[in-house]
């Protein structure tokens, strides 16, 4: 692979941090919003979906990592010995 030449490089992460700032821009508007605030059963809900979400994605990189550590991600080969 090519390697970037300086002017690469601007043209790469440029336009990252246009997207990041009009993020932060977005996410800034949003918080500001006029409106009631969030109850605590709201907050609560928040924190459980959070702690959910790790749980279900922690559980299945593990799933990934043990499944690929014991040969299950290997493609199924029959044996000459075995079909005799």
């Amino acid at each position: 692979m090519k390697k970037l030449g300086k002017l690469g490089v601007i043209a790469l992460i440029l336009p990252l941090f246009v997207i990041l700032a009009g993020a932060a821009w977005v996410a800034i508007g949003a918080v500001s919003l006029p409106g009631p605030s969030m109850p605590a059963t709201g907050y609560a809900a928040l924190a459980l979906d959070v702690v959910f979400s790790l749980v279900v994605g922690i559980g299945l990189m593990a799933l990934l990592f043990y499944s690929s550590r014991h040969g299950y991600d290997e493609p199924y080969r029959v044996d000459d010995d075995e079909s005799r």
